[in-house]
């Protein structure tokens, strides 16, 4: 059994303080602090995500040093350690990175003051209906002094951030629809503008959490204990366990992995790889041409509009999440609807590496390379391997990921072969991929168990942190390219 903490009774001021670290009994003691009137919360969740296994990701850190090690660093920086940073512990490379550039964002020297920052960052979460994200940032908020007027509503927020809100909604859902007319109303407004700086800075914190909601559903992220929505005061329905069980988690049933299911995909590994095998000989044998490359491209793009990103009925966001966005029934379309056409973002004419990293960096200083080395970090990590499976080169697995969410946004890579993305990306892989990056909200513990069911939970999470980095992006090229355009 584990050690808990007990209160002991003083009978003079009828408070209680904690004496010693002792083993609690399973029936006396629970008889005992339900006489004193003590509740006694239980986490409502089973560790730190809905879909991954608690025992796996506790695991890592106790193996891995440099793990445990970037722990340590972040509960001494923030004092607390969040369920997205134990999940991230599965790539502990691509963690040091995250955190190291959300730190910069939310606590460094900046244009932007610190209730500000956290402020947009809940703005940012609300618009995909993310509690977790927007939970702790409010909690954020007020600890560096935000007014908690402003928490009521976008509209008891100051003239400046609401003005943000038109961004925040086109970004989050629509971005290929931003124009240098949208910026040029934030920088030229009569009262209460935004310079440059404070632009760049704010719109490189939208991407972020706007990014990270998608991983915080993608991944199953759950509340914390000590936080909204997890813990419950409620009796376990349980009964062989007592509530000090419960309390310290060990009340959870275990859920293990269908045999059954695992068999019926036996083999899904073997066929990707002989598909990524094939694909390569084919590449050194013939190379299409533009005009074919173009051509399969326009059409990997309309087939993913008609992917179905879920079977369930619009979200619709509670009132202590929607105060925080205007527009709640503003959410993603596809490119062409009745008619419409959005003209294709070449990366040759405008890319992250060539324009994006160096105005950013110019504006907001450091901030660009640290991007550009998370970016590089997440496309770039590999542990060669799949599955059971070692010595595997995952490149072209890697790029067709990455690839395929940046053309659901429109935007096209001249030297990339998107007949490539139909052999290497199943439709139930598609639909998660869609729905984690457009409707993150609606993602579900059955899609993240349908796709690549032979793979480790640590290549899933891999898959997330790609998605997570690409849909950043393709959000900052679409706004950093209008912010260009009004400069010029």
């Amino acid at each position: 059994m584990r050690h808990a903490v007990t209160p002991a009774a003083n009978v003079e001021n009828n408070s209680f303080k904690v004496t010693s670290l002792l083993k609690i009994c399973t029936h006396c003691e629970r008889l005992s602090k339900k006489d004193l009137g003590i509740r006694i919360p239980r986490p409502l969740g089973n560790g730190p995500s809905r879909f991954i296994p608690e025992k796996e990701i506790l695991k890592v850190s106790k193996v891995d040093a440099r793990t445990q090690s970037i722990f340590e660093d972040a509960f001494a920086a923030l004092g607390r350690l969040d369920n997205i940073s134990l999940v991230m512990g599965f790539h502990p490379q691509y963690l040091e990175s995250f955190l190291r550039t959300q730190h910069y964002l939310l606590q460094m020297d900046g244009p932007l003051s610190l209730h500000y920052r956290h402020y947009i960052g809940i703005m940012a979460a609300a618009r995909h209906q993310c509690s977790y994200l927007v939970n702790l940032h409010v909690n954020d908020f007020l600890q560096v002094g935000g007014n908690p007027k402003w928490l009521k509503g976008l509209d008891e927020a100051p003239q400046k951030l609401q003005q943000l809100g038109e961004l925040n909604k086109i970004l989050a859902h629509r971005p290929w629809l931003l124009t240098k007319e949208h910026m040029e109303r934030l920088l030229k407004a009569e009262e209460h503008s935004w310079s440059l700086a404070e632009l760049i800075h704010a719109v490189v914190l939208l991407t972020h959490y706007h990014s990270l909601a998608s991983f915080t559903f993608g991944c199953g992220i759950t509340p914390e204990i000590h936080c909204d929505g997890g813990h419950t005061f409620r009796p376990p329905s349980l009964s062989q366990f007592c509530v000090c069980d419960i309390a310290n988690g060990n009340g959870h049933v275990n859920h293990h992995d269908d045999p059954l299911g695992n068999q019926e995909m036996c083999g899904e590994v073997e066929v990707l790889m002989e598909r990524m095998k094939q694909l390569q000989e084919c590449r050194d044998d013939e190379e299409a041409s533009q005009e074919e490359m173009a051509t399969r491209f326009e059409r990997e793009k309309t087939e993913s509009m008609l992917v179905v990103t879920a079977e369930e009925e619009e979200c619709v966001p509670s009132r202590d999440i929607s105060r925080h966005f205007e527009d709640p029934s503003y959410g993603y379309k596809d490119f062409s609807r009745r008619g419409e056409h959005v003209p294709t973002f070449r990366v040759q004419d405008y890319s992250w590496e060539d324009h994006g990293f160096s105005l950013v960096n110019r504006l907001y200083p450091d901030v660009g390379q640290m991007l550009d080395e998370k970016f590089q970090m997440a496309y770039n990590l590999t542990y060669n391997t799949m599955a059971t499976h070692k010595d595997v080169d995952t490149s072209m697995l890697r790029r067709a990921i990455w690839n395929y969410i940046h053309c659901m946004f429109g935007i096209r890579y001249d030297d990339y072969d998107y007949g490539e993305i139909n052999q290497l990306l199943d439709r139930s892989f598609k639909i998660y991929i869609k729905t984690m990056v457009c409707s993150p909200e609606k993602t579900t513990k059955r899609m993240y168990e349908s796709f690549w069911r032979q793979f480790q939970h640590s290549e899933k999470v891999h898959v997330n942190l790609l998605l997570m980095e690409a849909r950043m992006q393709a959000e900052l090229l679409y706004a950093l390219r209008a912010i260009t355009r009004y400069m010029t």
